[in-house]
């Protein structure tokens, strides 16, 4: 047993009043964070090794509690001790929503099941109280998109970019943030997706992963659900799913706007949050030698290429990603790539 697993198992026998505790893998991401189940208790709860040298739990402790009082579904925090950064959390089960979408043949009907629970959830994140959270401003969503450039465009697939190409590449960047910064700016979570929400025994969603929120815009939550890095629907499903949240919305005054200025802020978002994925994917096996994102990467850049062609200001950004980008994107196959 490494040092901190056989810390964090001491720790957790001591607030769970026990002589010892079995510790089960549950999962890690794509932290420095790993997840436990103590299974020799019941209820189960899910122990968190968050090392504090490489990642903050304090907004995760300070989150989870104003949003479980505000009505989300958040794993409540048992105990925890910031100095060590071992937390007791909640178990939400083994029940990931991904695994029942079935990303190889997605399932609609699941789909229209969950993604309405998914919606309803997420208007309530976004009713939380935000004067606490970060600010998604100019900076952080710049420095989001510079990911793909620099870390896919450049150092994994080892193009040289002439001046042309950079110029389009600050323009789409600078479009991207205009368009995000110019919608209602609500409490984010800023990773939204099938991965991070679980079906709990009585079939509701439990959310996880929202240490990162932020106030920033409306749509990112969303796209992030609909157009999930790790599952694709048809157009057609994504549409009508959007339109449904879209009402909601307008019914509860968090937009103003018409469909058609939503559908436009909603598709730019998605390009701002795949560009940054896309990099994210391609840092996580280069920097990390966690190669099984890279299998992630074709999807994420074909939304990209996909929702870039409709529109007039970011075609030339699609025509640059057909020609330059995408008949690269084929090494990227192979974890040993």
């Amino acid at each position: 047993m490494d040092p901190r697993l056989s810390a964090l198992s001491s720790w957790s026998a001591k607030q769970c009043a026990m002589d010892s505790v079995t510790l089960e893998a549950v999962s890690g991401d794509a932290s420095f964070r790993r997840y436990f189940r103590v299974s020799n208790r019941t209820p189960t709860l899910i122990a968190m090794d968050a090392p504090p040298d490489k990642e903050s739990s304090d907004s995760f402790v300070s989150i989870a509690q104003t949003w479980k009082k505000q009505g989300v579904q958040v794993p409540e925090i048992i105990t925890h001790d910031l100095s060590q950064g071992f937390l007791l959390l909640e178990d939400f089960g083994d029940s990931v929503l991904l695994n029942t979408l079935a990303p190889e043949q997605p399932n609609l009907d699941a789909g229209n099941h969950y993604y309405s629970q998914a919606c309803a959830a997420l208007l309530k994140i976004q009713h939380t109280d935000n004067s606490a959270l970060p600010n998604y401003d100019k900076s952080l969503l710049e420095r989001e998109m510079r990911l793909f450039p620099d870390w896919l465009v450049t150092k994994k697939l080892g193009l040289t970019l002439d001046p042309v190409e950079l110029n389009l590449i600050e323009e789409t960047f600078s479009l991207l943030i205009d368009s995000a910064l110019g919608q209602p700016q609500l409490s984010v979570h800023r990773d939204y997706h099938s991965r991070n929400l679980m079906i709990c025994e009585d079939d509701s969603l439990g959310i996880l992963d929202f240490q990162d929120a932020v106030k920033g815009p409306i749509t990112y939550d969303l796209v992030s659900l609909l157009r999930d890095c790790y599952i694709v629907w048809p157009d057609e499903h994504v549409q009508r799913w959007c339109l449904h949240y879209y009402h909601r919305a307008l019914d509860q005054g968090l937009l103003s706007c018409d469909f058609a200025q939503f559908q436009y802020w909603f598709d730019l978002m998605g390009l701002q949050r795949h560009l940054k994925a896309a990099g994210i994917f391609a840092r996580l096996s280069l920097r990390d030698g966690k190669h099984n994102y890279l299998n992630d990467i074709p999807r994420t850049v074909s939304y990209l290429a996909r929702v870039s062609a409709r529109y007039p200001d970011t075609q030339d950004f699609c025509l640059w990603l057909n020609k330059r980008i995408i008949p690269e994107l084929d090494s990227l196959n192979s974890p040993a790539a």
